[in-house]
C-alpha cells in the first residue's frame, strides 16, 4: 500500500479534487475489479471509455479516479487526478506503486514483426545458462526462474507488468527479457519502464487492422527506441531496409547486426541443414541448433545484445551453440515409418512463412514434395490474407488452406480471402479445408516418403478461438496422433 501523493509522482496532473494524502490498496483499469480503498484509472481504450465506469468505481469503493475528463458530479470522499494522458499515466503509476521494479533490474526489450518470442527466450535460456536468475515476457509464456506464468499477451497490461516486473525483482532476477509488441507501445503499456537495451528484428507488413497503414506501423516501433535513455542500448537488423531509420533519433548507444553488410554483429552463413546451422560470428565458426537464415538473424541479434550487456563473447557463443529455440518455432517431427518431416511453426505474417518455406527449399535433398496446411486468424489485418495465399502456394507444392483462430468471423470467409490470392495457373495445387484436424490428416495422405509438412500459423498455441470460445488443438499433438492412426 502507498500513498497517492506517492503513486502520482512525475505523472502529468492538470488539477487536483481531494486529498492525495490517502492509502491506496491496489489500482485497476477494469471497474469490476474493484475493491474498497482502490484507485481507479480511467483510460479511453481501442473499443471502450473507461470514463463511463467512474460511477459504478466510486460505487465498488474507489477511493480515488485519475482521469482525462472530469465526472460533472464529484463526490465528497473520493480524490479526483485529472492527467493529460491516462493510459500514459498508468504506466508510470504502476511502477510507482510496485517500487519501480524496472530501475533495479536489466531489462531488454524485443520488437519487430518476426522474431520477438524467438530472441527473448534465447536472451532467457542464454543467460540462465550463463548462471543468472532471469525473467522472461513472452508470448508463448512469462517465467520467473523456473517457474511458469501462462501468458495472455504479448505485452502484459501496465500494473500487471509492474507487478510481474516486481515479482521477478522480489525473487532476485538480474536479467528481464521482454517481448515489445506494437499494441503495447501505442497504448502505453510500457510507460514508465526503464529499458537497458532494447532490439528491432525486422518489420514487415502486419497489423494494420489496429495501425490502419504501414507508416505508422513503422513510427510506432520506431518510438520504442526514440524513448530509450541514453545509458542503454538499441541494436538493429542492418539487413532490414528500416533498419537503420528505427535508430535515427534514440539516445541511446547504437549498434548493429548483419549477414550481408559489414555490421558491429556480422555473421555469415556456412552450412544450414537438419541437424543445425553452422556460421561465422565476427571470425569464430560455431555450430547451432537452430535452423534457417531468420535463426541466424535471431542468433546475431541474441549474440550482440549479450556482448552489450557486457558478457564475453567467447562464453556467449559457447553457450549459445547448444541454445534451443522457442516452442512452436520451427519445431519439427520426422514420422517413423516414412520419415515424414512435419514441421510445426507460428509462421502467421507473409514474410514469416516465406522465411520458413525459404528454410525447408534448402533442406531439400531431391525431389520432396513441401505441402504447406495454413490459415488466417479472425478479426485480424485482412489485407494479409490473400498474400499468404499466395506465398504459400507459390513457395508449396500442394497448398491445404484451413481455419486458424477464426475468432468471430466466419472460418469459410476467411479461407475465400486467401483463395483471392492465388493465382489462376496454381490453383489446382490449393485445397480448402475448413476443419483444421482434417486439413493435417489430408497433408499427411498427401505425403509421400520424406515429403515435408509445414503446419504454420498457429506454432505453441494449444487451441483454436471459435466465436469466442477456446477449444483445446495443438497442431503437433494432432500430427503424432495422425502419424500413428495413418500408420505413416
Amino acid at each position: 500500500m502507498k500513498t497517492l501523493r506517492d503513486i502520482l509522482y512525475n505523472v502529468s496532473i492538470l488539477a487536483v479534487h481531494g486529498n492525495t494524502d490517502i492509502t491506496i490498496n491496489a489500482l485497476t483499469t477494469d471497474s469490476r475489479s474493484i475493491g474498497a480503498g482502490d484507485a481507479f484509472i480511467a483510460v479511453k481504450g481501442v473499443h471502450v471509455d473507461g470514463h463511463i465506469y467512474i460511477e459504478k468505481a466510486i460505487g465498488l469503493g474507489a477511493v480515488a479516479v485519475i482521469c482525462e475528463t472530469l465526472p460533472e458530479q464529484l463526490s465528497e470522499n473520493v480524490c479526483y487526478i485529472q492527467v493529460s494522458n491516462s493510459a500514459n499515466s498508468t504506466g508510470i503509476m504502476a511502477g510507482n506503486f510496485y517500487d519501480n521494479p524496472s530501475h533495479k533490474i536489466q531489462l531488454v526489450g524485443v520488437t519487430g514483426t518476426n522474431g520477438k518470442t524467438t530472441i527473448a527466450t534465447l536472451l532467457f535460456r542464454l543467460f540462465t545458462k550463463l548462471g543468472y536468475h532471469c525473467g522472461l515476457l513472452s508470448t508463448v509464456q512469462n517465467q520467473i526462474g523456473d517457474t511458469v506464468i501462462p501468458a495472455t499477451h504479448t505485452t502484459p497490461d501496465p500494473i500487471s507488468l509492474n507487478a510481474l516486473l516486481a515479482q521477478m525483482v522480489d525473487d532476485g532476477c538480474l536479467y528481464v527479457f521482454m517481448e515489445v509488441s506494437s499494441h503495447a507501445i501505442h497504448q502505453q503499456r510500457i510507460a514508465g519502464l526503464k529499458f537497458a537495451g532494447g532490439i528491432f528484428s525486422n518489420i514487415t507488413h502486419d497489423h494494420l487492422d489496429y495501425h490502419k497503414t504501414f507508416d505508422e506501423y513503422i513510427r510506432v516501433k520506431k518510438s520504442f527506441f526514440d524513448n530509450l535513455p541514453a545509458g542503454a542500448f538499441a541494436i538493429t537488423n542492418l539487413d532490414d531496409k528500416r533498419g537503420t531509420v528505427m535508430l535515427q533519433n534514440t539516445k541511446a548507444k547504437k549498434a548493429t547486426y548483419s549477414l550481408r553488410t559489414l555490421a558491429d554483429f556480422k555473421g555469415k552463413i556456412l552450412e544450414n541443414n537438419l541437424t543445425g546451422l553452422v556460421m561465422l560470428v565476427g571470425d569464430t565458426e560455431v555450430h547451432f541448433r537452430l535452423i534457417g537464415e531468420f535463426n541466424a538473424y535471431n542468433l546475431l541479434a541474441v549474440y550482440g545484445a549479450a556482448v552489450l550487456l557486457g558478457i564475453d563473447k567467447a562464453k556467449v557463443l559457447q553457450a549459445l551453440s547448444d541454445t534451443q529455440g522457442a516452442e512452436g518455432r520451427f519445431d519439427y517431427i520426422i514420422s517413423d515409418k516414412e520419415q515424414i518431416i512435419a514441421i510445426v511453426d507460428y509462421a502467421h505474417t507473409p514474410d514469416a512463412l516465406k522465411n520458413v518455406l525459404a528454410t525447408i527449399k534448402n533442406l531439400r535433398k531431391g525431389n520432396e514434395q513441401v505441402i504447406t496446411v495454413v490459415g488466417c486468424g479472425g478479426d485480424r489485418d485482412t489485407t494479409k490474407r490473400p498474400i499468404m495465399g499466395d506465398v504459400a502456394v507459390e513457395n508449396s507444392d500442394r497448398v491445404i488452406l484451413t481455419s486458424d483462430n477464426p475468432r468471430s468471423e466466419d472460418p469459410v470467409a476467411i479461407i475465400h480471402e486467401m483463395e483471392a490470392g492465388v493465382p489462376v495457373h496454381l490453383k489446382r495445387k490449393v485445397i480448402s479445408i475448413t476443419d483444421r484436424k482434417e486439413a493435417i490428416k489430408t497433408a499427411l495422405s498427401l505425403a509421400n516418403r520424406e515429403d515435408i509438412i509445414l503446419v504454420a500459423g498457429k506454432g505453441h498455441e494449444k487451441y483454436q478461438e471459435i466465436k469466442g470460445v477456446k477449444h483445446h488443438f495443438d497442431d503437433k499433438e494432432v500430427l503424432l496422433e495422425m502419424m500413428k492412426l495413418m500408420d505413416k
